[in-house]
Parts: structure tokens; sequence; C-alpha cells
């Protein structure tokens, strides 16, 4: 029988845990596979390890792997792709927003061939505004970015292990895995579902780290906005040469006059603000390659009953 991995990541979830795991050995249950679920603890502070622990206990299929802090959900991602053993695997939050009773249609995808195979959540529930700048950061960043990105489409997908071993190819520090889900390539087939409320605990993603996490995305795929910053200092430059012409012409025509409050202030602004996000945009570049030159791991383990496994 083929093994499924159920790889879960978790940051102060500890009243999900139980919950997620019922649900998850109750739809595993009745199909013809294999199972194991590893969950990733992300450094949480509340007793989400201790439930971890006493699951993995009593149950042989219960995986985990606890980080020594918080390193983020695309650290945890990697590491439970690091060490799972499957011949797919699913990949899911542990806040109950996403629907184990897609397992079966998942896995249906994958015995027809498809190697990844990707559930579509709808934006109900959403606030307004939060969905309307969604789907304008979606529509931007498929403008300039060399891969497709689907508004809904999220972490909550299987991947075939050819799939896994293609993703672990990638080596870079810096990780969106959104992009790299997409960049791989690989056959997908998309299931819809509607959107999941979350019934415990409160989500761990502020408004600043959504923006964060959305400047990832365009950063990572693309070196598009140099080119723009490129463009706009020439476009700038072209535009101020006309105004010198401009202004010079005058001076030969009607003589010198007071220079204008308005003009001067105007100049020093445009060009200071243009100045500065380009100083801005070349920065995070900047600050990617001296990350990646680091080396530094993506996380550092703490206890784990799990070792590292990657079948290439």
């Amino acid at each position: 029988m083929k093994l499924i991995s159920i790889i879960v990541p978790a940051y102060n979830e500890e009243e999900n845990i139980s919950p997620i795991y019922e649900k998850l050995v109750h739809e595993l249950n009745v199909l013809p596979y294999r199972y194991e679920i590893l969950f990733v603890n992300d450094g949480s502070r509340d007793g989400t390890l201790k439930e971890i622990l006493k699951l993995a206990e009593q149950q042989n299929s219960v995986k985990y792997i606890s980080f020594t802090r918080n390193f983020g959900k695309e650290a945890a991602i990697l590491a439970g792709l690091k060490r799972v053993k499957g011949d797919a695997a699913i990949l899911m939050d542990s806040d109950m927003q996403h629907p184990p009773t897609l397992i079966s249609e998942m896995i249906k995808g994958l015995e027809e061939g498809f190697h990844q195979v990707v559930a579509k959540r709808t934006r109900t529930g959403d606030p307004k505004v939060r969905t309307l700048l969604s789907s304008l950061y979606y529509k931007l960043i498929n403008s300039i970015t060399d891969v497709d990105l689907a508004d809904g489409e999220g972490d909550f997908r299987l991947m075939s292990r050819k799939a896994i071993d293609s993703l672990l190819l990638l080596s870079e520090n810096n990780r969106f895995s959104k992009g790299l889900f997409s960049w791989i390539g690989l056959s997908k087939k998309t299931i819809c579902y509607e959107n999941v409320l979350r019934e415990g605990g409160s989500s761990k993603w502020s408004f600043g780290s959504l923006i964060n996490y959305g400047i990832d995305g365009i950063i990572s795929f693309n070196t598009k906005p140099l080119r723009i910053c490129f463009y706009t200092g020439f476009i700038v430059l072209f535009l101020s040469l006309i105004y010198i012409a401009y202004t010079f012409y005058g001076i030969a025509q009607r003589g010198i006059t007071a220079p204008g409050y308005f003009t001067t202030i105007t100049a020093i602004l445009v060009l200071g603000g243009i100045q500065l996000i380009s100083l801005g945009v070349i920065g995070e570049y900047i600050g990617r390659i001296y990350n990646e030159t680091k080396r530094r791991p993506n996380f550092l383990v703490d206890i784990s009953n799990v070792d590292e496994y990657h079948e290439s």
C-alpha cells in the first residue's frame, strides 16, 4: 500500500491539535493507503508541543518536529517536506480552515496522474476590503512575475513524490512557497471549496505580516522592480532635460526672472521620492543577497521523532 504523508505546521494552536488529528484520522482510515501525520511545531509558546507529544505517545502514525524557536511557516513547510516518506504529501494548516474532507478527492487527483492537486477556496466571509486588496494584489503580481498565482490557492495541496523532490531542489533561504509551487511546473488539478472560518484560536497573520508576505511574493520571482527603477529614472531625467531646455529658452527670450518656489519644491520632492523608492527596492534585493550568502539553515530542530528523508 502506498504511503500518504500529511504535513501540519502549527504555531500556538493548542486547542486545535486534537480536533484536527481526529478529523484527519476519520478521513484517512477509510482510504486504501497507509498514512503518517507529521506535525511541525514552529516554536509555539502555548501547549501545542505538549498536545503533539501526547498524540505521538499514543499513535505510531503521528510524527513531529519541534523548532528551537519560531522560524515561520515557510520553514515549517520545508522541514516537513524534507522528512516525510510518503509517495505523496498533503500540506494543510492546523487552524481547521482546511477541510480534511477534501483529502479523498485530492488522492483521486493523484490516482489520475496529477502531480499537484490544489484546493482553491472562495472568499466567502472575508472582509470586503481584504477581498478587494487580495484581488488587486494577484493581478499585480501576475503582471510582473514569471509565475502564475491564483487568488484562493494557498498551501493546502497534495504533491506527488516527484513534486516534493523537485521542490527540495530549490535551495534558496528566502522562500515564497506559493511561487515555488508554480515555478516547478508539473501537471496540476484544482479543487474548489467554500471558505471555512476559524472556530478556535486566533489568526497569526496581522496586516503587517500580510504586507511583508506580499512583498516577498513580488521580490522573490522577478527583477522587474529594478527595471522599473531604471525606466523611472530615465523618464525623470528626460523630462528634466526638457524642463532645463525650456527654462534656458525662456531666459534667452525674456531674461532671468525670480525662480518659483513651487517649481523648486516640486522638483526636490519628486526626485527625492523617486530616489528613496529606488533605494528601497535595491535595498530589498541587496538584503536578500546578503541573507543568501550567509547560508544559515532555514530552521533548527529542538526535538523530533523522525529523521530527514529525501528520495531523489
